[in-house]
């Protein structure tokens, strides 16, 4: 029995030896971060679903306000946390060739070969070929079928407040840009049956699941073991949906120009080739594989309607609390609409100056895109410090945490949308503001969600007012097994018809 005690006792021991290992690394390099735990490093909260890892990185933000660079461990792996705006702008923008890539590459059959998660020169390659997609010139070709679909919106949003007004906004905005982003970028009419397909597969993507701590405790094991951040249900949906779709189009481009048919000329080519740094390098080029394309597919759906949502979600909720910003949004709709005959044109997004504010305030109060990570290429010495990140290591920048930060923003909590007038943007930092990140690696699609959003909403307010709702009066505790931060049980407001 003693023999069993002792060998549990060393067992024990050398388990908690194993998972503290590393945290006298900053210690040891004086950087001032939170006292980590074992095995959680300093996530127990978000690892144990109790609070969302967006949240547990504010919090870290919030407790250092004197500090430039946080130290902090990613269960056990040693990682920063960025605060000072001089230091992201130069990660971000300025010395971004030493920190291009995200760092949680995952199984390329598993969907890790889309543009989010790809790094190096894949992400270059596509980034490249896809940018095409959401300039101006092309988005203007979709205000129409974006207004076709806010139509049809509207006729839901008529039947379900005929019976009941008071309604979960994420849940009926979702509707909306699930429709959108399969007509504007796929080409599909979505049905009944396809819509309620996807609104299942919701949970599958957006319910956070335990693989990315598994990478963070062993940096790059997804990799290695061809696992992937996404259940196989996930993958299989859009693998057989770019089949149905470049089927349907029988390889012919409709002349759209849209997402599959710049996956059908990339499919004739067989292989993209990768960019290349210097002229006398080897040509590499990537396979087009089914996986490769369906990747593609998968991140431009999930980012573009999960984030319209959310974000139009925090919106119609703010102004339902704020009356007098509804009011005047509403009187700014009706009045250019008035003068554009009732049609949505890029003419007409373009004098919804007050929209635009108010779109921005609400990502600025709710940064949906939460974190910005970026992996660093080389040892790097940040500017006005002397803190060096190693190669491999991760960067965490808190866009929650910087966006309400009162040294920025003086009372953040309150909704303020003349923050964006032009005579307080021009002198704010440009790192102060990061609902897109910023740099080579910001958002592609940030133009096509600005747009399909403020279609949605001048729609709605044309036809609605939103009314707070008993159910969401705040403050917010949000959902920790939500992927993006929303509050559990969702956001309630009622629509009264004007």
């Amino acid at each position: 029995m003693l023999y069993l005690l002792a060998l549990v006792t060393v067992l024990a021991g050398l388990l908690h030896y194993y998972f503290t290992r590393t945290f006298d690394y900053w210690k040891k390099r004086n950087v001032a971060g939170p006292k980590p735990v074992p095995i959680f490093g300093n996530l127990k909260d978000s690892v144990l679903r109790r609070k969302p890892q967006v949240m547990v990185y504010k919090s870290i933000y919030d407790e250092f306000p004197n500090e430039k660079v946080v130290g902090i461990y990613r269960m056990t792996t040693p990682s920063v946390l960025l605060r000072d705006l001089d230091i992201i702008k130069h990660v971000l923008i300025k010395d971004f060739e030493s920190f291009a890539d995200r760092g949680v590459e995952f199984s390329l059959d598993g969907l890790g070969a889309n543009i989010f998660h790809a790094d190096g020169d894949r992400w270059r390659s596509l980034r490249n070929r896809f940018t095409p997609l959401f300039t101006s010139g092309k988005l203007k070709t979709m205000l129409p079928l974006m207004s076709q679909v806010g139509d049809k919106f509207i006729k839901c949003i008529d039947e379900v407040s005929q019976t009941q007004p008071e309604q979960s906004i994420h849940t009926l905005v979702q509707k909306f840009t699930m429709t959108n982003i399969a007509a504007c970028v796929f080409g599909l009419n979505l049905d009944e049956e396809m819509l309620k397909t996807l609104e299942d597969l919701d949970k599958h993507i957006f319910t956070v699941n335990y693989s990315t701590e598994l990478d963070m405790m062993y940096p790059g094991i997804l990799k290695k073991l061809n696992g992937s951040l996404f259940p196989r249900v996930v993958t299989k949906f859009f693998d057989n949906l770019t089949k149905n779709v470049l089927e349907m189009r029988k390889g012919t481009p409709s002349h759209q120009k849209d997402m599959i048919d710049l996956i059908q000329e990339l499919r004739e080519k067989k292989t993209l080739e990768l960019s290349r740094k210097h002229e006398n390098e080897d040509v590499k080029s990537l396979e087009l594989t089914d996986g490769v394309i369906s990747a593609q597919m998968f991140i431009f759906y999930m980012a573009g309607y999960e984030t319209s949502a959310t974000t139009m979600t925090y919106l119609f909720y703010e102004l339902a609390q704020n009356p007098d910003i509804q009011d005047k949004l509403i009187a700014e709709i009706d009045d250019v609409l008035s003068r554009h005959d009732g049609n949505i044109t890029y003419e007409c997004l373009s004098e919804m100056k007050y929209l635009s504010k108010v779109f921005d305030e609400t990502l600025r109060k709710y940064p949906v895109a939460d974190f910005t990570q970026r992996n660093a290429k080389t040892d790097y010495v940040f500017p006005g410090t002397d803190i060096t990140i190693k190669k491999g290591q991760t960067i965490i920048v808190s866009t929650w945490g910087i966006q309400n930060d009162p040294k920025y923003f003086p009372n953040p909590e309150k909704f303020d949308p003349e923050r964006f007038d032009p005579e307080n943007v021009k002198d704010r930092h440009p790192c102060a503001y990061l609902p897109f990140s910023a740099g080579p690696r910001n958002c592609l699609g940030m133009r096509f969600a600005k747009w399909q959003s403020e279609v949605c909403i001048m729609k709605v307010l044309s036809k609605y007012r939103v009314e707070p709702s008993m159910k969401s009066s705040g403050p917010f505790k949000f959902d920790p097994m939500r992927l993006f931060a929303l509050p559990k049980g969702g956001i309630y407001v009622n629509l009264v018809r004007r």
